[in-house]
Parts: structure tokens; sequence; C-alpha cells
């Protein structure tokens, strides 16, 4: 049995510890705020309820798995586990509608029919019979399995099958999303379908390679699920209480100041008060800057290897409390669609002036009387990609928060017509707040591994060049989101009790 120390309390770490518990480690999270969740938190006011990080849940298997491998009990068994149906319901620049159904490749092409046309609809019907393939080549080695140490083969080859494209005397094919919704779907509001789901993950679609085609696929071949009785952060909750549990011990409000190596190993942690604890294993669930503090400088990564992610985007959130009951047939979520794309793409990748009006803006209104404090009022949550902090004023950048959460109330208008006349208050939380539950210094959200780009959008493997240190959580592999995270626990779990040896589950 070893001694193993847990940096931070995130959905990854969270999932380490408990994997490590049952292998009979004696496992210790210390986590620097009062409360685990990392990004899955709550905030609440006057008897409403809102998830502060994702509000959907794709590939619920990755934590079915969790719960089977460390207690032999369905997930199910310690949430109320619900899929979502729409999946979602898009409004495009042109005023065109369409409510997709969930986990329904057939239901998806035979509401774009109805919408779009036939032909649009064969032709994204087709395109999710190459992401389908995308998904096929990609999952075990991105998603299931340690980094491989010849992790340039997945940074050189493109795995996305594009078909195609004759222009002029040349012929080419898509080596980016936007380029595989140019060429191959040839229709601007399928365009904005695909493009959406990556850019939901920080991603700009002009530069995101063609296999961010996985994303939609996701989605469309596993369905997006929620956690009625309180949203997402339930599933932290009953993750949490899957560690204890298991014994794992949890110290809150614990700042690890540094990681203790002796003899190029690691040794333990030192708490910002000066106390050392050790332990033969240390786990970081921290970003690459956090890292590279904690080790004193040390070098913890090699050359050679991926270089550690510094993500560009970052969410601005609006909760809204409205008076008035949800709507019977509501869609859960709505996503309405930029009216100019290359405005907001520059606004946030770096291009342009600042957040461009008319955003794209995902309004989550779930059908859950636990978030709300009588069935006479509703509680939407609005959500829009923008730029990581950049250094100005707290003043300045509340401003530009501001300012953007404007934006995001009027293009919400378009899904809800009388949310203004309705509101009771509203609240708005920016990078900074995703900074500090999260403790990335930019508020910058981690994108999903993803391969081809010459490797710009993997992550670091999880073990590093000081033995006994491994590192989980958005920031390593296997990259953001949610099932990601999880499987960067069983990912870590996987190296500490087999050693190099570990090829991934089975």
């Amino acid at each position: 049995m070893a001694r193993i120390a847990v940096i931070g309390a995130g959905m990854g770490a969270m999932a380490a510890a408990a994997r490590l518990a049952v292998a009979g480690h004696r496992v210790t999270v210390y986590e620097r705020t009062a409360t685990y969740g990392g990004a899955l938190r709550r905030f609440e006011r006057d008897g409403f309820r809102f998830d502060t990080g994702p509000g959907l849940l794709p590939l619920p298997a990755v934590w079915r798995d969790l719960f089977v491998k460390t207690g032999r009990e369905p997930l199910e068994s310690r949430v109320d586990l619900v899929q979502v149906d729409p999946s979602s319901r898009h409004v495009f620049a042109d005023g065109t509608e369409v409510s997709l159904p969930n986990a329904s490749r057939a239901g998806v092409v035979d509401a774009l029919e109805a919408a779009l046309g036939s032909a649009a609809a064969q032709r994204w019907g087709d395109f999710l019979v190459r992401a389908r393939e995308t998904w096929d080549r990609t999952r075990r080695p991105l998603l299931e399995e340690p980094l491989w140490p010849n992790w340039k083969v997945l940074a050189e080859r493109e795995p996305y099958p594009a078909v195609e494209h004759r222009r002029l005397l040349r012929t080419r094919r898509a080596g980016t999303l936007a380029e595989v919704g140019a060429w191959e779907l040839r229709d601007a509001r399928l365009a904005a379908l695909l493009e959406s789901h990556a850019f939901a993950y920080g991603l700009d679609p002009r530069t995101a390679p063609a296999n961010a085609a996985v994303l939609p696929y996701m989605e469309y071949a596993f369905g997006m699920w929620y956690v009625r009785g309180g949203g997402l952060r339930e599933l932290a909750r009953a993750v949490y209480e899957r560690c204890l549990a298991r014994r794992v011990e949890f110290r809150f409000d614990a700042e690890v100041a540094g990681i203790v190596a002796k003899d190029g190993r690691a040794a333990g942690v030192e708490l910002a008060d000066g106390a050392v604890h050790e332990a033969e294993f240390v786990i970081a669930g921290v970003a690459p800057a956090v890292l590279e503090r904690l080790g004193g400088g040390a070098a913890v990564r090699g050359g050679g290897e991926v270089a550690p992610q510094r993500g560009a985007a970052s969410r601005l959130t609006v909760f809204l409390a409205l008076r008035g009951g949800r709507p019977q047939g509501t869609a859960h979520r709505t996503v309405v669609h930029a009216r100019d794309r290359d405005a907001e793409l520059d606004g946030v990748f770096g291009a342009g002036p600042g957040p461009a009006a008319g955003p794209t803006v995902t309004v989550l209104r779930p059908d859950d009387p636990a978030l709300v404090p009588d069935p006479g009022y509703e509680a939407v949550t609005l959500t829009a990609v923008v730029p990581a902090l950049r250094g100005e004023s707290d003043r300045a950048a509340r401003e530009v928060s501001d300012l953007h959460a404007e934006y995001l109330v009027d293009v919400a208008e378009r899904a809800v017509p009388d949310l203004r006349e309705r509101l009771v208050w509203r609240e708005v939380r920016t990078p900074a707040e995703v900074a500090a539950d999260t403790g990335v210094a930019d508020g910058a959200v981690p994108v999903p591994a993803l391969a081809g780009a010459e490797g710009r959008l993997l992550h670091p493997a999880n073990g590093t060049r000081t033995t006994g240190l491994f590192t989980v959580g958005g920031w390593s592999h296997p990259g953001g989101g949610l099932p990601h995270a999880g499987m960067s626990g069983a990912l870590v779990a996987g190296l500490v009790v087999e050693g190099p040896a570990f090829r991934g589950s089975q």
C-alpha cells in the first residue's frame, strides 16, 4: 500500500483517487478551495440553483465505468441520469430552426431533411459516416490509452477521411473543420451546426483539424445527458461520496505550495502553511503554469515531448431567474447561432477588437424542479465562448463582461421571446470566476485532445520526468471535457498500479 497525494479535487483527480483507493492505496486529496468538483460547482440565490460548469454530460459510459469499477453498482443508483430530448434546438442566422433528437443518427437526418431539405440532410448523414470512421481511428489513442511514446505519429496524420474537393485545376481535401463545412456540407446552416460543436469547447473551427468531427459524432452517437435533481453538480457530489466511501481523505482549504522531490522522485507535498506530507506518488490535477510553479522550476517535461497548452478561450455565463414556469415542450438546450461568424471568431481568438454583438449563445432551460423555489419560476443559463483574461485590470475586464452579458441576453430573446418581461434578476460569471474555481490564472478552459495539426491539440502525457509524479485532468492527456477528465483518472490510476507497461482500458 502506497501513500498517494492528489493535488486538487477536480473530476479527473477524484476519479483517479477513487480507483487508487480501491486498489488498496492510502489516498489524500489536497484542495486549495473549500469544496470539490473543479469547474463543476453550483451558484445558489433566492432558492434558484445553477451549474457553474458544464450543463450536459456526453459519453456517460466513462462515469458508469468508474462506479462499476469502484463499487460494482450503476451510476444511476447514485444520480438521476436522464437523456435530454431533443438533444438540441438550433436557431440559425437566417431564422431557420431545427430540433435534433437525442442519440439517433436517422432521427437527426430526418429532422434536417424537414428543415433544410433532402440534399442537405443527405450530406450531413454522409458526414456522420466519416465522423464515425474518425472516431473508430482515434478513440483508443486519444481517450483510452496513455499517450503513445511515438506521439508524433498522431500529430502527423489527419484521421478524418475527407472527400476530394475540386477547385479550378486542383484537387484538395479538407484539413480543418471549417473546410469540412464549406467543401463537404456546402450549406451555411450545416456549417454552423458543425462548427458549433468545436467552438463550444473553445476551438477555432478555422484552425481546428478536420478530425474535430468526433465532437458532434460523440453527441449524436451516445447522446447528451442531464442529472435531474440539481444538475451536473450532483455528478460531482456522487463522485466525491464514492471517494469518501473508499476512504479517500480530503483536506479542503489546503493549498499546495510545492512538490517535494528526493533523488529525482516525488516524495510528497508541501502546503502553504509549511507542513510537509510525505507520499510515494503525487498526482497533480493542475494547469501547466501551476505545475511549473509547484515543481520549483525543476523540469518535469522533457525535450521532444508534447508542449503544454495555454488555452485561449474561456466562458461567460449569465444566470437568469425568471418569473413564470417553464413552458411545456421547451427544449432543454437551444443554440442560437451568431449572425456574423467571422466577427465572433476574430473577437474570441485575437484578431478582432473584442466581444462581438450577436454571439453564439447556448440557452439551457432544464426541466428540473430542484432548480427553482417553486413551479412559478424558471432557471435559465446562457453561455458564450469569450477570450481568456488578457491581463486587463479587474475593472476593465468586468466592463467588457457586462457589455458581453447584454449581448447574450439580446441573443437569447430569439429563443425566449418574453425573457426581459419575465426577468427577476440576473447574475454574470466571468472568466475571473472561472479562474477562481479552477486555479487557471487566465480562466482558460482546456480543449479535448485531437490528432493531426502537428500535435498542437495534443496534451502532455500523464507521466512526467519526475518518477512518481503524474498529471491528471483537462490540462494533460486526453484533454478537456467531462469524458476526458474521467478517462484521465482511469489512465493515471492504471499507470500507478501497473507501471509503464499499462496500455489502457480493455
